[in-house]
């Protein structure tokens, strides 16, 4: 979240290896981020710092995607090892 110029409010980097996709969660409290260290991690935005509080890590190669159900209590990611996993949040 960008607040002008490089300054940004919130900063998450426990991501081992490059960052493929975020997506916010329908009621705008957490982040879930996928990464080529093949984990999906789920970030609580309202704690305000580097915490987590899930990480789902069963793919075996890079995590291109990730996308939150409706309601917000799924996640479904996409990786390279070519499955799609649905996880409980």
């Amino acid at each position: 979240v960008a607040s002008g110029g490089d300054e940004y409010d919130l900063v998450y980097s426990r991501h081992t290896s490059s960052v493929n996709s975020v997506a916010w969660s329908p009621d705008g409290r957490k982040i879930a981020s996928s990464s080529d260290d093949g984990k999906v991690r789920v970030w609580d935005v309202a704690s305000g710092g580097d915490e987590y509080d899930l990480v789902y890590s069963r793919h075996t190669s890079s995590v291109n995607s990730v996308a939150w159900s409706p309601d917000g209590r799924k996640i479904a990611s996409s990786s390279d090892d070519g499955k799609v996993r649905v996880w409980d949040v």
